[in-house]
């Protein structure tokens, strides 16, 4: 399974969806994004993971990595991600708590 990424402008904020297999060897293309956005300015960026069906230790590292690009620039990063499977992967990690989470785009661009 490849890695699907897809970037608009809405509401100010740069959603990034993501869609297929986050792993170690997809995970780099999601990073290389993350890095050409935030070096192009995009520094409130909305990652919709509502289309992804894996996500491994080396994609949480990439959001993680991101994350910290984001904020260095005073900017922040969001997620919308309604999969109990995904959700379930960020409560363990203690990840839920560094993230923001949202339902759905609407529920993000309005909090």
């Amino acid at each position: 399974m490849d890695l699907t990424l897809t970037t608009r402008e809405t509401d100010g904020r740069t959603v990034v969806v993501v869609g297929g297999e986050i792993d170690v060897y997809t995970a780099p293309k999601l990073r290389d994004k993350i890095t050409e956005l935030v070096n192009a300015g995009h520094h409130s960026l909305l990652v919709d993971l509502e289309q992804v069906e894996f996500l491994d230790s080396t994609g949480l590292g990439v959001l993680v990595g991101g994350l910290k690009k984001v904020r260095a620039q005073d900017g922040s990063m969001s997620l919308i991600c309604s999969q109990d499977r995904l959700l379930k992967i960020f409560r363990i990690t203690g990840l839920a708590k560094v993230f923001t989470i949202h339902d759905s785009e609407a529920d993000a661009l309005s909090a």
